[in-house]
């Protein structure tokens, strides 16, 4: 028989639900997010037709993705829990640079470029040279560490983003640094800015 399931209860009686799911890892993730998403609704009350929207704006979201956008990363980057996760998984060695997030329009495989090479050939507006040193927590330089680059050009698109407007790796370029003293390395580039959301995620 149907058991009768109340507000009140409903939290207890899903959180049971999960008792036999067989991966602990899974069943502790899934029973802190339904007690945390219960009192957010509880917190917020939202009507049937807000919650509606909230479904319609996830499912845009998804529509939003292809094999060159990340809609849901783009989305995860505006609450500010990419950061909160890189956060939680860098604190093993803090002498270390933090790490950050790769973002929605990060690409595993860029052009082998030079140190010094231009990294936007076909974006116009002003170049900024950027310079560095890859050191190790203790200090010793570290030749022909991988630098991996990726920019928007002066009205902050991406490559990917433009489609017959920029070429695929404009913006991006894979260095690696030198093995003088210091083990610099440079890049140039024009001058950024911060690549403008366009999809569902605009709206938050």
């Amino acid at each position: 028989m149907a058991t009768n399931v109340y507000a009140a209860t409903l939290t207890s009686e899903v959180l049971r639900s999960f008792a036999k799911t067989p991966d602990n890892r899974l069943r502790e993730i899934l029973c802190s997010l339904t007690a945390h998403l219960h009192a957010f609704v509880q917190d917020i009350a939202p009507s049937v037709e807000e919650w509606d929207h909230a479904i319609d704006f996830l499912t845009r979201t998804g529509r939003a993705c292809s094999d060159v956008r990340q809609e849901f990363i783009l989305l995860s980057d505006v609450l500010g829990v990419s950061m909160l996760v890189e956060t939680i998984n860098g604190q093993e060695t803090p002498e270390a640079t933090d790490s950050t997030v790769l973002g929605p329009f990060h690409m595993v495989e860029s052009p082998v470029r030079e140190l010094g090479d231009d990294v936007s050939p076909e974006s116009e507006g002003p170049r900024c040279v950027v310079s560095g040193h890859v050191l190790s927590i203790d200090g010793t330089p570290i030749p022909d560490a991988k630098i991996d680059i990726w920019q928007a050009d002066a009205k902050g698109f991406y490559d990917v983003q433009q489609p017959g407007i920029q070429s695929v790796g404009n913006g991006r370029a894979l260095l690696r640094s030198d093995r003088r003293a210091g083990s610099t390395s440079a890049a140039s580039s024009r001058c950024i800015t911060r690549s403008p959301p366009t999809g569902p995620s605009a709206n938050c």
